[in-house]
């Protein structure tokens, strides 16, 4: 269904390259002049895209690109270890697509450092400042890194990413994600203090008493300051499902967070409007814009997986055509 698919990702090129530069991994050069015509079809300009051939198993940059943090006013790349989500899928081609990029001169003369810790990027959440927001069903999963206790997980990662603070959620999960509960689908930090959040108040719905579990917990947290968080609840869609009749993990706090704006996944539902509308409130300094995301929940995931931010000052003003 990548026809379909290819229309959510002309809609998220056109908002991001109107604020931003856009980096595209493309399979081969024949791909990549395929996407060079979409995007041109959608009067998106040459000068505000970079079309870098990186071949892929599958599409969710968010978990296999590489995470960049701040060594003080320097970055660094890291590029940690890509499993196909515990080994549930095919990976090779994702799991080298980092060191691609950066062969290809992607990031100029970043440093990018091989990390032999598995991590995807859509399991953790951070506020800028510090504190780490997970789900422990995830980074603690046999399947990712069993040979590391809590402590020693915390203490790798505290060195790697700079995190004084871990928030642990032990609860909520929504049906159809087979990524074994990634932070970015259920609660994400809108600034250093606010937290909006997947609620279900459907006491029949089967997600009603993890999310409502979920919800508990964020109430425990406190931030840097030991102030409880500002919780921002986020409207729950009624539900998806695919033609087996698998229901699908439609959620709202997939957001992206981009220069001026905030993209939002929707999904033709009537609480789409009222998701938008709670975001407003979070990010009133920023544009909020609803993307149609309904062809990409069909695959499991939604538009924050389908993309990973770069900060400012790292990607190159002429990358490379090829990668290797």
């Amino acid at each position: 269904m990548l026809d379909e698919v290819e229309r959510v990702y002309i809609d998220l090129a056109g908002a991001i390259t109107q604020r931003e530069r856009l980096l595209v991994a493309c399979h081969n050069q024949s791909h990549r002049e395929h996407v060079r015509g979409l995007l041109a079809t959608a009067d998106i300009c040459d000068d505000r895209h970079h079309l870098v051939i990186a071949p892929s198993n599958d599409s969710w940059s968010r978990d296999h690109g590489p995470i960049t943090v701040h060594d003080g006013d320097k970055l660094h790349l890291l590029d940690f270890r890509f499993t196909g989500w515990g080994g549930k899928y095919a990976h090779d081609l994702d799991d080298r697509i980092p060191r691609a990029l950066v062969k290809a001169g992607c990031f100029g003369a970043t440093p990018c450092t091989s990390i032999d810790l598995v991590l995807e990027g859509g399991g953790i959440e951070s506020d800028g400042a510090g504190t780490l927001l997970t789900t422990a069903s995830c980074l603690q999963a046999p399947s990712r890194n069993p040979h590391l206790s809590l402590q020693q997980l915390e203490a790798r990662l505290g060195e790697l990413l700079g995190v004084e603070r871990f928030l642990w959620l032990h609860h909520g999960h929504l049906e159809g994600d087979d990524t074994d509960g990634h932070i970015d689908t259920l609660a994400r930090f809108c600034d250093p203090t606010t937290i909006a959040y997947v609620r279900c108040s459907d006491r029949k719905d089967t997600h009603y008493d993890a999310l409502s579990g979920m919800e508990a917990e964020l109430r425990t947290f406190r931030d840097s300051a030991g102030k409880p968080y500002r919780l921002v609840p986020l409207p729950w869609p009624s539900p998806k499902y695919d033609e087996q009749g698998q229901r699908l993990p439609a959620t709202y706090a997939n957001f992206l967070i981009i220069n001026a704006a905030v993209l939002v996944p929707t999904y033709a539902d009537a609480a789409d409007a009222v998701a938008l509308a709670t975001l407003a409130e979070c990010f009133p300094d920023r544009e909020i814009i609803g993307i149609d995301c309904s062809p990409l929940i069909r695959q499991h995931g939604s538009l924050h997986c389908v993309t990973m931010q770069l900060p400012s000052g790292l990607l190159a003003d002429r990358p490379a055509a090829n990668a290797i």
